[in-house]
């Protein structure tokens, strides 16, 4: 992780590979549960006596279980993984693009200090959301293509480009491919915090460690991960109604604000409707994140490795070129008589 020895001898790409791999590892085992919380989010309760479904799903979820039962029963186990493509590519540029200005900020940040200290948790936050804005203006119409095929019926099953088609098509025209862009920027204290609560709580409960083993980098990011994501859950499924279609209780028209969808939430559902489907967020979220920095962790140490190998390499062939440049020019330089 940043601020231990590995920062003077990885570069920021180095921590981006890292970071991108251990998260699309991570989304991948438990993208079923993404596939669940997107399908909550995105309905209105109701009660069954309800003459119209205010939700974009064929079928309305009562819980998380209740949504897998109806899932499989209906699309089969695919059903559980569609828009993975789409949301692995989203995943992987988001994190690349995340930790690599994250690192290269923070390591920018720590050079440019007389005395060099780690931050303190108010500029780890301020690292960590000025890094967040920039990888999210450039990867968030992969997370609206993908939220629309996660939200799609059994029959209107489309694949990635056609979906970014449809959405292009949409009222909103190419600017569709960045609805929810407010929000999102907004959310990017859901990444400072877990980060910056992930590095407050390794020098509080590691004090020290250079290395975290992988039980404590999976506990670090859980904790650190369930911390932001209460903070943030109105704001996640705010931006959730914005990315999808509209419900058919306001007949196709959409959202424009995330105000707008959280007035409509409350409207129909009261305030803890902004904090539906937050039991397979957190649990999806407590999973990603404690193995995106067990994976990461591993990662990073095994590319210092590779890293500092091949400098080795590199200093070890110019030493032979410069030998032999040197060998070279004894031999053609001229005989001096004595």
């Amino acid at each position: 992780m940043p601020g231990t020895s590995k920062q003077a001898s990885l570069p920021p790409w180095g921590y981006a590979v890292a970071g991108a791999t251990g998260a699309v590892l991570a989304n991948a085992v438990v993208y079923p549960l993404d596939i669940v919380k997107t399908r909550l989010q995105v309905q209105m309760k109701r009660q069954p006596t309800d003459p119209e479904p205010f939700t974009t799903n064929a079928h309305h979820y009562t819980s998380t279980f209740d949504a897998i039962s109806k899932i499989v029963s209906d699309e089969g186990i695919i059903g559980l993984y569609s828009g993975i493509n789409g949301a692995l590519i989203g995943v992987a540029s988001t994190n690349f693009a995340y930790f690599f200005w994250y690192s290269t900020i923070r390591a920018y940040y720590l050079s440019s200090q007389a005395l060099p200290r780690p931050p303190n948790t108010a500029t780890e936050l301020s690292l960590g959301a000025l890094a967040g804005a920039v990888a999210q203006v450039f990867t968030i119409p992969v997370a609206v293509v993908t939220t629309r095929q996660q939200t799609q019926s059994k029959g209107e099953k489309k694949g990635l480009i056609d979906t970014g088609r449809e959405v292009v098509h949409s009222e909103d025209g190419w600017t569709g491919l960045w609805r929810g862009l407010k929000a999102s920027l907004v959310l990017v204290v859901n990444p400072a915090i877990t980060y910056g609560a992930y590095q407050r709580l390794k020098d509080v409960l590691f004090p020290g460690k250079k290395s975290l083993r992988p039980w404590e980098a999976f506990l670090l990011g859980a904790m650190s991960k369930a911390l932001a994501t209460i903070a943030t859950q109105p704001l996640i499924v705010a931006k959730v109604g914005l990315q999808s279609r509209p419900p058919p209780a306001r007949n196709g028209k959409p959202f424009k604000s995330f105000i707008e969808v959280m007035k409509y939430i409350i409207e129909h559902e009261g305030l803890l409707g902004l904090f539906k489907g937050i039991a397979p967020q957190i649990t999806k979220g407590l999973l990603v994140q404690g193995l995106l920095m067990m994976t990461k962790e591993r990662l990073e140490i095994l590319f210092v490795l590779l890293f500092a190998y091949s400098q080795k390499i590199k200093s070890e062939k110019l030493r032979k070129m410069a030998d032999a440049a040197a060998a070279k020019a004894q031999q053609t330089l001229p005989v001096i008589a004595k």
